[in-house]
């Protein structure tokens, strides 16, 4: 997980946020991290440092397992009736 960083504009102390637990300030803004989630008194007195990017998504899919789904997703359903007695 990548770590968000803010600064706290009321005691200038730069919070270094950790994914398994919260992380303050102390200060009377209250600027918490817990994980990717940051909370504040005053959010206006919080300044983004570094922040999460979202990771990209790979695909491990060869292009012919890519056709062959799409060609799969083509096809009708076949409805067999049964008597009933």
């Amino acid at each position: 997980m990548y770590s968000v960083k803010v600064r706290c504009k009321v005691c200038n102390r730069e919070i270094v946020g950790k994914p398994s637990q919260s992380v303050s300030c102390g200060c009377s803004n209250m600027t918490t991290i817990r994980g990717d989630k940051i909370s504040a008194v005053d959010l206006s007195q919080v300044v983004m440092v570094n922040s999460v990017s979202a990771p990209e998504k790979k695909n491990h899919l060869t292009q012919e397992d890519i056709l062959w789904q799409e060609e799969r997703r083509q096809r009708k359903v076949r409805k067999l009736d049964f008597e009933v007695r």
